[in-house]
């Protein structure tokens, strides 16, 4: 690591160490670890388990990333299952009026008739390199926060490039532990996934929204893909081999996945401008489109299949940010957090060296969150384009903020040139209308005094300019589309495209909004957020687990129960126990059942594990994610987790914080019995030459 405070910084912070001891000891089986900083030592101690290299590396290669969630190569030709939520978008773009793919399934009984997803790209970790060093040689003595920043974007770019073209991988220089370490991930990427195999929405989401986030569940919430490259099945030695044994409570299974972020390292007043200002106009906005969604739905069967996807995608995340705002509005827990902060600082403030090194750090991130509060409104609206809620607008976005970088070293990533070139998404002018004209009055109603709303809309009402920017683009065509990227700004600035005229005038506000947010809140969080996490990470090390940053990661576990109100919840549910609540819901929406799931439930083992719970640390983006046991096999994939696992996004708990999983036991069970898929069975079981 860069030796950027020299020895006695080292030796002051040994002063720390009591505190930190007693207010920081590693929480049970807290961690969403990076493949190169698992804590070996701690499980060998606590499970017995040796994690060696070769079977680490073995579930490295075999974890795949499925756009911004969790797969996994599930066969030696290339098989990936992930849920069926994962795949839901392709599953829709496949699907049209007269075959719906998603409310229907689908399974692809030869390789000839597997469909291929246009736009879908798959992702394997290659490798991991610590690349701290270089990153902070970029920093000199003296800058500002401002120049700090810019000047580790430049070597992270500088060093991401040269990796790419050195090696021919997508690469990503990763950020952990608040900016202290700095990792670059090389990824090998796959264009052509088809799909194989996905179940109904009915079983896939059996619950629907009432029963997101909670448990018991009962969710076959399975979809299952196939990797082609040179139009042929994917050869792959790295793959997850299928359990025949079922799990018992207390058996240790290991998650491997992507999850999206967490806030454990986040400082208490950015934990207090989340829970005031972020959450509240995340939830509010999401609680909007979910009635906009649901009132468009019901203008008809195809307007409802239309919606489907967008509504699933709304309600998922609106019940999980208020997860997330449930712990910040816990005093317990933020109780908590402050002292452990007041703590550290009191501390700190008792030793003058470190006073002069750290003592400023969480003042400045608390000035920081004031400043974005004061145009927190604005950035959404304009910078991240909650005014114009439509797949238009950013497409637009998307080719003006590439045609910029077109040839600096700040390079669009080739997924989203190739996404801008072939996107083939099914874009259905009246969702957009309808989706546009709403977050045009919200902005009309929001930030009515705004000069841009007032250019925007004028004497014009929301309606009828959606309908004007709507019908008037172009950009549903993917060769206007590639005329535009091949022509880069000059093509851009030169179209009479109403939405690329739209984006164009928007960007400089955007871009305006975007630099004050880069320099007055981003790039003080990122000095002083080091700062912070620089005396927690050189006293602990690397045994305390990084924040999730969207990137692999390994977790572990045990399979067990808990207790919910004095009452014992189960580790699994069963087959029999999905029939059962079908039918005290009368089968009706969202506990009805696929009529194949009615007509065959005679055939079916009823005692057949279908969902189970564990102690698994996860969080969004670990959607997908195969759990495995200490042979590696594959048990099940992870789908969702408690409603008393939202919380854990900022602080981690083991007692009832449950991750709930798909049994790979009751997939097997439904493909033989339900979905006469025997042959798919096998190829997963590993008991046939493969189709």
């Amino acid at each position: 690591m860069n030796k950027f405070r020299s020895n006695h910084l080292k030796l002051s912070l040994s002063l720390l160490a009591l505190f930190i001891c007693l207010i920081l000891p590693l929480a049970a089986d807290e961690g969403m670890w990076p493949y190169n900083l698992v804590p070996k030592d701690y499980l060998a101690k606590k499970y017995n388990f040796k994690a060696t290299d070769e079977w680490l590396n073995h579930l490295r290669f075999a974890s795949v990333r499925f756009g911004g969630a969790s797969a996994s190569f599930v066969s030696p030709d290339g098989l990936v299952l992930t849920n069926h939520h994962v795949g839901r978008g392709a599953i829709q773009n496949l699907s049209t009026p007269e075959r719906d793919l998603v409310k229907n399934g689908f399974y692809a009984r030869t390789r000839a008739e597997e469909l291929k997803c246009r736009g879908v790209e798959l992702s394997v970790l290659q490798g991991i390199e610590d690349v701290t060093d270089r990153v902070f040689s970029a920093e000199k003595p003296g800058m500002s926060a401002q120049e700090i920043m810019a000047a580790r974007e430049k070597a992270i770019s500088e060093i991401q490039k040269e990796a790419s073209d050195k090696t021919g991988l997508r690469c990503q220089v990763v950020s952990l532990y608040s900016g202290s370490m700095y990792n670059l991930y090389k990824y090998k990427t796959y264009n052509d996934v088809r799909l194989v195999f996905a179940v109904e929405d009915a079983i896939a989401f059996f619950g629907g929204d009432p029963d997101n986030f909670t448990y018991p569940r009962y969710d076959l919430d399975i979809s299952i893909f196939r990797v082609y490259e040179n139009d042929q099945p994917l050869k792959t030695k790295d793959y997850l081999k299928w359990s025949t044994t079922p799990l018992k409570e207390g058996d240790l299974v290991f998650c491997s996945g992507n999850p999206g972020s967490t806030g454990r390292l986040l400082t208490y007043d950015q934990l207090l401008f989340l829970r005031d200002v972020s959450y509240p106009f995340t939830i509010n906005n999401l609680k909007r489109r979910q009635a906009i969604l649901h009132e468009y739905a019901t203008r008809g069967p195809e307007q409802e299949r239309i919606a489907s996807n967008t509504i699933f995608g709304v309600e998922n995340s609106l019940k999980a940010t208020t997860g997330y705002q449930s712990g910040l509005i816990d005093k317990d827990l933020m109780a908590k957090k402050l002292a452990e902060e007041q703590q550290i600082r009191q501390a700190i403030a008792a030793n003058p060296e470190l006073a002069k090194e750290f003592g400023q750090a969480w003042d400045e991130i608390a000035q920081a969150q004031k400043e974005f509060a004061s145009f927190f409104k604005q950035y959404q609206f304009f910078e991240r384009g909650n005014a114009f809620n439509t797949t238009y607008f950013n497409l637009a976005k998307s080719l003006i903020r590439m045609a910029e970088a077109k040839g600096s070293q700040n390079r669009p990533p080739m997924a989203e040139a190739g996404r801008m070139m072939g996107f083939m998404s099914q874009i259905n002018d009246d969702f957009e209308i309808w989706k546009l004209t709403d977050s045009l009055k919200q902005l009309k109603e929001e930030l009515p005094e705004e000069q841009e709303t007032k250019w925007l809309l004028g004497c014009q009402s929301p309606e009828e300019v959606a309908m004007s920017l709507i019908t008037g683009t172009k950009l549903k065509d993917p060769e206007f589309r590639k005329k535009l990227m091949e022509g880069g700004s000059e093509a851009i600035y030169q179209s009479n495209d109403p939405m690329i005229k739209l984006a164009l005038m928007i960007d400089p506000v955007a871009r305006g909004l975007r630099e004050r947010h880069e320099n007055k809140v981003r790039a003080v969080e990122v000095k002083n957020g080091t700062l912070v996490a620089r005396a927690l990470f050189q006293l602990k090390g690397t045994s305390i687990p990084p924040d999730a940053t969207g990137t692999l990661r390994l977790s572990f576990g045990v399979v067990k129960g808990y207790i919910e109100n004095g009452k014992k919840i189960p580790f699994h549910t069963t087959l029999a126990g999905l029939y059962q609540k079908a039918q005290k819901f009368n089968y009706q929406p969202p506990y009805s059942l696929p009529e194949k799931w009615i007509q065959k439930k005679s055939s079916l083992n009823l005692n057949t594990s279908l969902n189970f719970v564990a102690t698994i640390d996860s969080i969004g983006g670990n959607s997908g994610s195969p759990v495995v046991n200490r042979k590696g096999e594959f048990v099940g994939a992870l789908f969702d987790g408690n409603i008393q696992s939202l919380p854990t996004r900022f602080v981690y708990e083991e007692k009832v914080s449950r991750s709930v999983m798909v049994d790979g036991q009751a997939l097997i069970e439904a493909l033989i019995k339900i979905y006469d898929a025997r042959p798919l069975a096998d190829e997963l079981l590993g008991r046939l030459p493969t189709r």
